[in-house]
């Protein structure tokens, strides 16, 4: 089991696009899923999307649908999350994160079993 690590954060303009990548340990588990969230100072860590390794499902937070994409190469063992139309109130440290519990509807971070160290996105205004 890999360790997952994130990748991808930075600097953006309001209105502009970021695309995370997260080393993920992949598989055929097909009760694998990994998520991500996000946690912004003074905030509750927040889920965002999570999708099913092997088979592909998804299943995004409301606030996120249709701005932010994840999707994941399994031939890479690689996450990713593109996330458009960003804005102010999307900075915050985007994590990584996976279980083995097969819904990819669990959106509590304390059922996800192991993180990535985090990496920060902000979006200027």
């Amino acid at each position: 089991q890999v360790q997952p690590v994130e990748s991808g954060g930075g600097l953006v303009q309001a209105g502009g696009s970021l695309r995370l990548s997260c080393a993920a340990s992949g598989g055929t588990d097909r009760n694998y899923v990994m998520g991500w969230f996000r946690q912004a100072p003074g905030k509750e860590r927040e889920f965002l999307a999570a999708i099913t390794w092997v088979f592909g499902s998804t299943y995004y937070s409301d606030s996120v649908q249709g701005r932010f994409t994840i999707s994941r190469d399994t031939a890479k063992n690689t996450l990713y999350l593109q996330l458009h139309s960003l804005k102010p109130e999307d900075t915050a440290v985007y994590y990584c994160a996976e279980h083995y519990k097969f819904d990819v509807r669990i959106t509590k971070w304390d059922r996800y079993d192991s993180w990535g160290q985090g990496t920060q996105v902000t979006v200027s205004s």
